[in-house]
């Protein structure tokens, strides 16, 4: 197999990253844009020992779960990686893909899997779901400032002025602050050179309220003409809420700095939550707090994990990277006692005012990362009935697992955004005492290789069977 060879292929499955896999002369080809039971012509793009990969060239007999992608830049974007592949079958490799994850990296065995799987939890509507669009600025070849969306693997700006798993009104948003930008000579940043001051554009929609936030993140200290950039957003968003500066100098990709200063408006905007159990929870959300993108998904997700954590309103509950507080507040209502724990500053003052909004006072919150906080303090408190986790992608650090294992609650309901990572975690917590009882996954990212689950884990008993292989 060599560079540029153009090879005929029936693609068998999907990767991870939503990429097409085929197999010819004992050779794996990852083919970008293919779907499963595509039969296509394939560019060898780059050629590996054992595997190459390629570029859709044509396909010769489609797919049945090939669909028209509802954006034209679903190809060169790398937002929505498998907008060509029908909903329904995006759901079923989701749900695969979290299996495959427990067998070969949890190490349990299959049938063990399937007999606890609980059915995906899909979206009604894939299209317009985010609360949060979070779009570079930059300069095309011709020097015009641009808005859009990183190219896969790249740092390229595919101009996109309709991102379709955003909202319109954030759109109209992004790109009214260019119409502000080019009247007003403000620079775009560029970062090869690190000149320029508008580096990204944020939006956050309050989906239950309407009340909207633009950050505006500068390379800089502050913006001219802040009056008609307003002005400007006003134009399209009469009910703006809150107009922020994020202030973010350092020459890296890292998107928010730390320093956030309110132009018009809030310091934060308010959305509410309701449960399948009734249960309405409201929380105000600042420009860096972590908020689940997926208003709908989360209020089922945060449902599946109170229904997981079983709680009768006495039980002590912990809650790992809790963020503004959005499951810890959601299990106080029925709990006797709540304890968060977030490496963010703002986000556990917001939690803790979030606590407050809801007039719950038997939720307390700690600042710090939770590997550091938790053995910190576990001595010197009651030890909880069920600890709650809802860890970045990376998944929990191993001092973290190693101190929920000695204060061994009866249950533990993990929530992941990885399911690689959850996995590696779950067979620590196995060999330590704990078993898996049961999982969902809910699609809270429609057209991408993301996804989220909930797992439950109870403590082992002694008449309880080995899950793994």
């Amino acid at each position: 197999m060599n560079k540029n060879d153009i090879v005929r292929l029936t693609i068998e499955d999907m990767s991870l990253e939503g990429a097409g896999i085929g197999h010819t002369d004992g050779v794996t080809i990852f083919v970008k844009d293919a779907v499963v039971g595509d039969l296509c012509d394939v560019i060898i793009t780059k050629v590996k020992k054992t595997y190459c990969f390629a570029a859709l060239k044509e396909v010769v007999e489609p797919s049945p779960f090939r669909v028209e992608p509802a954006c034209p830049n679903a190809r060169q974007c790398g937002g929505c990686q498998i907008m060509q592949v029908d909903y329904a079958k995006q759901l079923e490799l989701k749900d695969s893909i979290v299996a495959n994850n427990l067998v070969k990296i949890g190490g349990y065995d299959r049938d063990f899997v399937d007999s606890i799987r609980e059915p995906i939890l899909g979206m009604t509507d894939p299209l317009r779901y985010r609360n949060k669009a979070q779009v570079p600025v930059g300069l095309d070849k011709e020097g015009n400032i641009v808005a859009g969306f990183y190219g896969a693997r790249s740092h390229r700006i595919v101009p996109s002025d309709d991102c379709k798993i955003c909202s319109e009104k954030s759109m109209n948003i992004v790109y009214t602050v260019i119409d502000y930008m080019n009247e007003n000579g403000v620079s775009a940043y560029d970062e090869a050179t690190g000149k320029g001051l508008i580096r990204h554009v944020l939006v956050r929609e309050g989906k239950a309220t309407g009340e909207t936030m633009v950050c505006v993140v500068v390379n800089g200290d502050k913006l001219p003409a802040v009056d008609s950039l307003i002005s400007h957003i006003q134009s399209v968003e009469p009910s703006l809420a809150s107009l922020v500066l994020n202030i973010n100098t350092r020459r890296d990709n890292v998107i928010m700095g730390f320093e956030t200063k309110t132009l018009y408006g809030k310091d934060a905007i308010r959305d509410t939550i309701t449960l399948e159990n009734g249960d309405t929870i409201a929380f105000d959300i600042s420009a860096n707090s972590f908020y689940q993108v997926n208003h709908d998904q989360m209020e089922r997700l945060y449902s599946k994990a109170l229904e997981y954590a079983d709680l009768h309103g006495t039980e002590e509950v912990w809650d790992l990277y809790c963020g503004i507080g959005t499951i810890s507040l959601s299990m106080a209502k029925h709990a006797g006692r709540v304890i968060g724990i977030e490496v963010v500053p703002q986000a556990i003052e917001n939690a803790k005012a979030n606590a407050k909004l809801n007039g719950l006072d038997n939720a307390e919150f700690y600042c710090g990362e939770a590997e550091v906080v938790l053995p910190e303090i576990y001595e010197k408190m009651s030890h909880p009935d069920v600890i709650m986790v809802d860890p970045p992608r990376k998944g929990c650090d191993v001092t973290a697992l190693d101190t929920m294992i000695k204060m061994q609650p009866a249950r533990i309901v993990y929530v992941s955004c990885d399911s690689a990572t959850l996995a590696r975690d779950l067979k620590h917590l196995e060999a330590n005492g704990y078993r898996l009882q049961k999982y969902t996954v809910c699609d809270q990212f429609g057209h991408t290789t993301h996804t989220e689950t909930c797992a439950l884990l109870t403590y082992l008993t002694e008449n309880s069977q080995c899950t793994h292989q």
